[in-house]
């Protein structure tokens, strides 16, 4: 187990209380955060949203991408179906970090897509490990989910970390001018289903 749990509080959101967890990472105290909302019955398929930090789509509305916005309607969901896990994923910029993140988007202002622009910088296109994820699903004793996401790597490295996923739930954003050739790279370069 390469996370310790730290402690819980109560989250009120616009959708409702979610209960907040944080962990720490044993190895160098980076912290990772989970909302859990209702009950979480270990024995039923939990509804889970694995969500990758991006300061400037989720904080600062950037219309570039399409994580802002899949953040809030993924706590939506999760609130309407009555109970359901978010974990906050802090590997910015698919594990960038938040400056290379910025260099990217030079690059990208430029003319690269997103996978040219990791690529000059000498990352891959996408550097995560979700293997913290899987960790912190077994902390909260959850054996199975439903997953939240359009990205089949994302659903291939939670399995190959011993996640049981029997479900994928897409979660599909409308596009606008700022992001469409983003949302483009990712269908065509990376795999993500971005279609009901």
């Amino acid at each position: 187990m390469q996370l310790i749990k730290i402690e819980k509080a109560i989250l009120p959101t616009p959708w409702g209380n979610f209960f907040i967890f944080g962990f720490e990472e044993k190895k160098n105290g980076k912290n990772h955060i989970a909302l859990v909302y209702g009950n979480i019955n270990e024995n039923t398929p939990i509804l889970s949203r694995v969500h990758s930090e991006c300061l400037t789509g989720d904080a600062f509305f950037s219309l570039r991408c399409d994580c802002g916005i899949q953040l809030k309607i993924a706590m939506q969901i999760i609130s309407k179906e009555g109970s359901g896990v978010l974990i906050y994923h802090r590997q910015e910029g698919r594990n960038i970090g938040l400056l290379n993140k910025i260099r990217a988007y030079a690059l990208q202002d430029k003319g690269l897509d997103t996978v040219e622009a990791n690529e000059k910088l000498g990352f891959s296109a996408d550097e995560r490990d979700f293997s913290l994820c899987a960790d912190i699903f077994k902390i909260l004793n959850i054996k199975k989910i439903r997953l939240l996401t359009n990205n089949p790597f994302k659903m291939q490295m939670l399995i190959n970390a011993g996640i049981n996923i029997v479900e994928r739930v897409p979660l599909i954003v409308e596009k606008n001018s700022k992001n469409a050739f983003y949302l483009q790279t990712k269908e065509k370069k990376m795999g993500h289903l971005l279609h009901e």
